[in-house]
This record gives C-alpha cells, structure tokens and sequence, in this order.
C-alpha cells in the first residue's frame, strides 16, 4: 500500500495548501519557541495539576481510608467544571489561553490541601472546598491545555505531541506512587496514607501555575513547517456571539455523536479508583499507582507513533486504532464485571502477598483510561474546521468530560453502585459508544480532519480547489 499524500482543508486558518508546500521543507525555529519546548511546558503543566490530582485518585479515594467522602467531593468538582468549561471561550477571548492556562492552574492546590486536612485534622468541610476551588480552576486548564494540545502541533507529529503531553501526565501519577509507596510499603491493611505524601502534593501542585507561565503565546509559536499557530477567540465578537457558537458546535451532527465515545472513556476513572480503594491494602493501591503510570505511558507513546505513521493512510491509522483501543476495552469491561461481582459476594481485601491478588490487580491496570484519553483528543480535534472551533470543541471535549465524571463519582459514592453498579454501567455506556462514534471515525482522512488521503493535490495553486477524496491507495 502506497503512501498517501496530506491533503489539508482550506476552512482551517492555520492549514491551507500552503502547509502542504511548507511541510516538504523543514523549517528553522528557535528551540524555546519550537512546538517540542511547548509540549514539554504543557507536559510539566499537567504533571503539577492534574497529574498529581490523578496520583491521588489513584491511591483509591484520594488516599483515605474510605472512599465516598471524597468520590463526593469529585463529583463537585467535576460539576464545577462543566460550568467553567462552558464559559471557557470567554477567557480566552479577553486574556488569552496562556493566561486562562495559568488561572486554571492554581486552582489545583486547594485540592490537596483539603485532603491533608482531612486525613491530618479530620476536617471534611476542607475536601469539599478544596474540591470546590479545584472545580473552577480546573475547568479553565482543561480547556486550555486541550487547545494547546490540538493547535499547536504540526499535523505529523501531533500523536507523539500528545503522548509526550499525556506522559507527564501519568508521570505524576508514577511520582505520587513512588512517593505514597516509600511511606507506606509496611502498611498491608486497609486504611488512609501517610499525611506527608499530601505535603509533597501540596508543593508540587502549588508549583503548576508557575510553569505555565513559560508557555509560548501562539502567535510566537514557531512550527517546522512554517505555518502560523492560531489559538483564540475574535475579540470583536460579543459574549453573547462566542457562547451561541459554542451551542451550535455542541449540537453539531459530529459532536453528538461522539458524545457516548467521551462518556464511556472518563466515566471508568471513577470506577477503578473506586474499584481499587475498596478491595486493596495501602501499599498495593501505592503499587498500583506506580506501576499503572508507566503501562500508560508506554501505552500513549505507541499511539500516539501509530496516530503518527506515515506508513499508514490517515483513515487506516484512524480505524485501526479505534479497533484496537474499544476492542480491548471490551474485553476488560468482561473481565471487571466477572471480577467485581465475586469481590462483593466475598468481600475480600487484597495485599500483593496474598493469593488472588493478581486477577484484580492485573485489571487496574490494563484498563489503560490514558488511551482513550488520547484518543479523544485525535477524534476531537479532527471535527475543527477552523481556530476558533479548536478553541470551542476543547471547551465541549472538557466540559462533556467533566459532565460525564460528575455523574460517575456521584454514583461510586453510593455503596452498592462503587461495589459493582457503576462496571456495569460502563460496560453498557461502551457497547452504546461504538456505533455513533464509527459514523464520525470512518470520516477522518476521508471528509474531515487535518490531513486527508487524496490521489491527487495540486501545490502550484495558492488556493485549494475541490480535491478529489480517494480511499485507501493500493
């Protein structure tokens, strides 16, 4: 199979044909302006905030001893976030998405505060407002971090992009688990971590608005294919304006479809942190933060090579990974509803010396949430036809995210539904999820997305005319 040429739609501001006469040719670029160092910004970012809030999670309950009080607290703060996700264009439009990064950033901290409270003075008024804090500045990050992720990039590298990005991400997690297990390694019955693994969070989440600030604003992004990056909202539009494009955008034929394809991705966070901080000693939770991390991270990095081959046309790179990851989601979601429903008959509690221990264990963590987390960027950011839209989908992507996690950390804070109801119910949102999400999936590389496969593309021209879409070239 031949190698198919990038066709690049005209609609996109950012990459017309003159990306495709500009790709061919590497560019010059100065390394603190280089898409690398801005991945690498964002990675950092995302290793403060919300990977160290991942850490936590992964302790199963945030690390204390039960864990509905703080599936509670999530839910809040997930409620939050649809909020500010949606009015998350309007921050752009008037500070700018560096700005509107390093706003969202801060409100990480009080997060890990109120768990240190808690778990020090047992105050739990302080999760809740720490979680409420969280919720309004997180809605921001995520907004703007998925705008980053989706804009800056050149096409070809932006699946190693995204697994650079997500890699720090879970590198937090691997960090928090290192840290929770050199504290904890002696501790094999249940109950809460040390208080001082909630010190080391507090000053690494304190730190993530502070790196934000060395992100590059995008007009002085430079690119190796020398296309300008444009990430923002016209400030000549009117709230009212911004916030109805937003709608239409969401009720879009596209988005709807994938609606279900979102929800069944990040509805399972809550379900297997909850999964693992009801049935594991402290010192397996902290192993199984560990070791989950690096499994993602290896997991990211060989989607996002895949997402980046040029061996592959860009509708097979498209399909063949939505087989592989919901295929494999799948047969995890079999192997976790079989799991949980002995695990609530007998109501065992596993240390990693005892007999049984892998079944369970093994399941956390092939469950792999970072790749369907990718993955949702990849699809998402193939609906954009222009840089406003990059902007505005990155607030629905967070905002639907947010949306659907609320509702699942407010069902695992209910015994019986984090014991064995909410595995069953991703199961189902997974089997709904696939039908809907092929109609759009099927389309990339072919009517949408930032690089198509066409036979034939005339560079001389300065414009795009109509190119004809071919299939898969022989």
């Amino acid at each position: 199979m031949a190698q198919a040429e990038p066709y690049l739609d005209k609609a996109l501001t950012n990459t017309t044909v003159s990306e495709q006469v500009l790709s061919s040719t590497k560019h010059p670029v100065k390394w603190y302006r280089s898409t690398w160092y801005n991945a690498v910004v964002l990675g950092i970012c995302n290793f403060c905030a919300p990977g160290i809030w991942g850490a936590m999670n992964s302790l199963g309950g945030g690390g204390e001893e039960s864990p509905w009080l703080v599936d509670t607290a999530n839910a809040l703060t997930f409620c939050l976030m649809v909020l500010t996700c949606a009015f998350s264009g309007v921050f752009v439009k008037y500070i700018g998405i560096k700005w509107t990064l390093v706003l969202g950033a801060a409100g990480y901290c009080p997060y890990a505060a109120g768990l240190y409270c808690n778990n020090r003075y047992h105050t739990e008024w302080a999760v809740l407002l720490g979680a409420a804090l969280c919720g309004l500045g997180a809605g921001l990050f995520w907004m703007a971090e998925a705008a980053v992720a989706m804009s800056y990039p050149e096409p070809h590298n932006q699946g190693k992009f995204l697994g650079l990005w997500l890699m720090f991400r879970v590198g937090g997690q691997v960090l928090g688990g290192a840290v929770n297990l050199g504290l904890n390694s002696e501790k094999n019955h249940a109950g809460a971590v040390s208080y001082s693994v909630y010190e080391v969070f507090i000053a690494l989440q304190a730190l993530a608005p502070f790196a934000g600030l060395l992100l590059t604003v995008p007009e002085k992004v430079q690119r190796t294919d020398g296309v300008k990056v444009m990430c923002g909202i016209p400030r000549d539009e009117s709230v009212f304006t911004e916030l109805a494009a937003t709608a239409r955008l969401f009720v879009s034929k596209g988005f709807v479809l994938i609606i279900p394809l979102i929800a069944q991705a990040v509805f399972s966070e809550a379900v297997f942190f909850t999964f693992q901080g009801l049935w594991f000693t402290i010192r397996a939770r902290a192993l199984a933060s560990f070791l989950s991390g690096i499994v993602a991270m290896i997991a990211g990095n060989l989607l996002g090579l895949l997402l980046d081959s040029q061996k592959l046309s860009a509708r097979m790179r498209s399909r063949s990974s939505f087989i592989i990851i919901l295929g494999l989601q799948g047969a995890w979601w079999v192997w976790g509803c079989i799991i949980v429903t002995e695990y609530r008959r007998t109501q065992p509690l596993y240390d990693w010396i005892d007999m049984g221990f892998g079944r369970g264990f093994a399941w956390f963590l092939f469950m792999q949430f970072q790749m369907n987390y990718m993955y949702l960027y990849f699809v998402v950011g193939s609906l954009a036809k222009n840089d406003a839209e990059i902007v505005r989908m990155a607030g629905l992507l967070r905002g639907t995210e947010s949306a659907a996690q609320a509702v699942s950390y407010g069902l695992c804070s209910i015994k019986v539904m984090g014991e064995v109801g909410t595995i069953y119910l991703n199961f189902g949102l997974w089997a709904v999820s696939i039908i809907p999400a092929w109609f759009v999936v099927k389309e990339i590389g072919v009517t949408i997305g930032r690089v198509r496969d066409v036979k034939d593309v005339d560079t001389s021209s300065n414009e795009v005319g109509e190119q004809k879409v071919s299939g898969e070239r022989q």
